[in-house]
């Protein structure tokens, strides 16, 4: 785990302790999750500690199944980083996701997931680089898809089991969409953002995540004809912001690259800058008095989405980790 990393799930701790328009001119909520044409390159300025789906193809080829196999589904999940931390983060419920196939002609299983290619932290906040005004930010995820099921890994602090069968035909099929969907879809969003805790709440943003992922892939299977059922409750993270209606600011060039716009690039620069990594203890301590006075006290947090700033006035209860139920499909 980064440094980066750490020190997210550590200010995600201290909180727990403590453009789009319609043709009407009104604003699309949630707002719309955007897609591109194609997967852009990733800068060379963005590294991994641990290597993004070392065992899988690098070309993100999934294997061609006989139509008349019969392949197993399971849904997979665990606590996020369980092989260096055990079950610590999942007492928070803090749980990373997957599903796993297996061939019933050849004996063969497989682990497909999706998660990011440079770890959590870089996901959720930018670095401050040396000759850049904007936030820079290393932020892309992907599906990974390779083969085996590491039982002990699903199994010793998280779930393990079979939800339904498929023919070969159907997970060819699921495939090619997954292949699409992991071209269009490239970056991680870690919040979903409401107006306020209740059922009848506004979502403003939503999270596009591990879980997000295997959300659609269940009702892809579903809209291909595969039945699903559980015999456990289907619960998944959820990390939530909380705030009023957001304000769209603008993109980097609006904002950053405008002499008008001043005062706004600095104050989102000095908010980021609160989250950057390798503090020693005393900027670590100053950083969270920093991120308290902000988003608490200001009520202020600043949300990067589709590659555009928003304002979020922030209100009670601020932040808020969740282990939600959601139904197979």
């Amino acid at each position: 785990m980064t440094i980066r990393c750490f020190y997210f799930l550590t200010l995600i701790s201290f909180f727990i302790l403590i453009k789009c328009k319609n043709v009407s001119g009104k604003r699309v909520w949630p707002v719309p999750y955007r897609r591109f044409d194609r997967r852009p390159p990733t800068d060379p300025y963005c590294q991994a500690l641990y290597p993004f789906c070392p065992t899988g193809d690098p070309d993100g080829r999934i294997p061609s199944m006989r139509d008349s196999d019969v392949i197993s589904v399971f849904r997979l999940q665990t606590p996020v980083w369980e092989f260096k931390y055990g079950d610590l983060l999942g007492k928070f419920h803090i749980m990373h996701d997957a599903i796993g196939f297996a061939s019933s002609e050849t004996g063969r299983n497989y682990t497909m997931e999706w998660y990011e290619l440079f770890q959590l932290g870089n996901c959720t906040f930018p670095h401050e680089r040396e000759g850049v005004t904007a936030p820079f930010w290393c932020n892309q995820g992907a599906a990974c898809f390779f083969e085996g099921i590491d039982d002990v890994h699903w199994k010793q602090n998280g779930t393990l089991e079979k939800v339904g069968e498929i023919s070969g035909k159907q997970f060819n099929e699921l495939a090619q969409w997954v292949q699409q969907d992991n071209e269009t879809g490239i970056y991680y969003e870690t919040w979903t953002v409401r107006s306020d805790p209740g059922p009848n709440s506004t979502t403003w943003f939503d999270s596009y995540d591990c879980s997000q992922f295997i959300h659609r892939t269940y009702r892809k299977l579903a809209e291909l004809g595969a039945k699903l059922s559980s015999k456990t409750q289907t619960n998944y993270t959820k990390i939530y912001l909380y705030s009023g209606e957001p304000t769209y600011l603008g993109d980097d060039g609006s904002i950053f690259d405008q002499p008008s716009m001043k005062n706004l690039a600095t104050d989102i620069r000095k908010f980021y800058h609160s989250f950057q990594p390798h503090q020693s203890k005393l900027q670590f301590i100053l950083s969270l008095l920093e991120v308290y006075e902000k988003v608490v006290l200001e009520k202020t947090f600043y949300m990067f989405y589709n590659f555009e700033y928003w304002h979020l006035p922030m209100k009670p209860p601020y932040i808020q980790i969740t282990y939600e139920e959601v139904p197979l499909p």
